[in-house]
């Protein structure tokens, strides 16, 4: 029997069951509150997936459809006096002779029209660029001049958008933008089966054009790999070391504290501040061009530092003492000790910050728009020297045009915008993963 001090209160003393019976209350209501709990984190993730499933799931139903266009099959009759006045096949003598005149001969030939009438509505039924369609298959096969060729080309972006049913023909003919006679063109080229519906060459292989028809990604996506790969060969390395030198090397003193404040200050400064800096200094200073992708690429480096070196510090911490101590041990020095043993093991951290830089880099618009890549680029670059854009940019200035095909290829951009950025973050954790040791 336990013994009690006689100044203690009854009520302090509990039965045998009396105690059970709290302890049991106790853990039901701890059992209950944990199981709220869970519940309210189940509850957040499933709304976030339905956010996410909804925002995807609108733009896969905008951006799958305009991976694909209709067009045209024409037979072409290939008048080498007409194409190739001086015959040399030069971009000078191809562009003087006359492709849209053929183009539009073989259309009228194929609608048998007559009449100016008649004419300039079918005329309005085919691309501006398919001359330059013409011109492009005649530089690939010179060898068929003089020789007639069926041939597609891209209609029109309104003929498109009659195609897909966002133009009604029970709609007045005063309210489209298409009227009766090339409605009834079109008829005539459904039934005679010269029209098909096709995976979008020019939104793969074309560059930045006002026609919707023609408009591609392919220079924004080359410019936004050529800016990425310039951000990355100066971010990774500079912020590596930068991260090296203040957690291993740099001696602990209000110097040092006052850098470390400001690179964590930098990380929450807005990006277009990083594009202000970039047009003060490497255009306004240095007299460098505008719109290329090295300076793009300098610029989102300076944004992307912040979070490499952030992170990188946090991985070299995360290594355990021990690692450091056995090398000193064992007669390594300080520079061996980091670069052998502390470095190997803290890269698959470091290669966690410059993933989560470069994604960042990669949606960026405001900095770049302050160097001005906002330009109109029709040519795709070819060196990080040349004018150029980038996908965010040019998702940007789409999204802004008011014609319907636009927004389908907007939101096809976004789409392989997403997937560039998938496949990129893939091969990082794959990379990282290569490298990750245990200990």
């Amino acid at each position: 029997m336990t013994n009690t001090p006689d100044n203690a209160p009854k009520s302090a003393i509990l039965s045998p069951q009396d105690a059970e019976a709290r302890v049991r209350a106790s853990m039901a209501t701890r059992r209950n509150r944990e199981t709220r709990f869970r519940m309210w984190g189940i509850a957040a993730i499933a709304l976030s997936m339905c956010f996410l499933v909804t925002l995807f799931g609108t733009i896969m139903s905008k951006g799958i459809p305009g991976f694909f266009q209709y067009y045209v099959t024409l037979d072409v009759t290939l008048d080498s006096e007409r194409l190739d006045p001086a015959g040399d096949l030069s971009d000078q003598s191809l562009f003087d002779g006359d492709a849209r005149g053929l183009v539009r001969d073989a259309l009228f030939s194929t609608l048998q029209v007559s009449g100016r009438s008649n004419r300039k509505a079918a005329g309005k039924l085919i691309s501006l660029g398919s001359d330059e369609r013409l011109r492009d298959y005649v530089r690939t096969h010179p060898e068929q001049l003089d020789s007639e060729q069926s041939l597609k080309f891209a209609l029109d972006d309104d003929v498109d958008s009659f195609l897909r049913g966002f133009i009604s023909r029970d709609t007045p003919e005063s309210d489209r933008r298409i009227n009766d006679k090339a409605i009834g063109f079109i008829d005539q080229l459904q039934e005679a089966g010269l029209i098909s519906y096709e995976i979008s060459d020019y939104l793969f292989f074309g560059s930045a054009s006002r026609n919707a028809e023609m408009a591609g990604i392919k220079g924004a996506f080359i410019g936004s790999i050529l800016t990425l790969a310039v951000c990355l060969s100066l971010a990774f390395p500079i912020g590596i070391a930068s991260a090296l030198y203040l957690e291993e090397f740099a001696p602990k003193n209000g110097l040092t504290e006052i850098i470390e404040i400001n690179i964590n200050n930098l990380a929450a400064v807005p990006s277009v501040v990083f594009g202000i800096l970039g047009l003060a200094i490497f255009i306004n200073i240095f007299g460098l061009p505008r719109s290329i992708p090295l300076i793009g690429g300098m610029v989102l480096a300076l944004m992307t530092l912040p979070t490499i070196i952030i992170s990188s510090r946090a991985a070299i911490r995360a290594v355990p003492p021990s690692i450091r101590d056995g090398a000193l041990g064992i007669g390594a020095s300080k520079m061996q000790t980091t670069f052998h043993h502390v470095l190997p093991l803290a890269l698959p951290g470091m290669l966690t910050g410059t993933i989560i830089g470069m994604a960042q880099a990669l949606g960026e618009t405001a900095p770049l728009l302050m160097i001005g890549m906002v330009a109109f680029i029709v040519d795709i670059p070819g060196s990080i020297t040349d004018p150029g854009t980038v996908l965010p940019v040019q998702i940007f200035m789409w999204a802004d045009f008011a014609e319907r095909m636009f927004i389908q290829k907007t939101s096809s951009a976004i789409m392989v915008l997403l997937a560039f950025l998938v496949v990129m973050n893939s091969f990082a954790v794959w990379l990282r993963k290569k490298l990750e040791r245990r200990w």
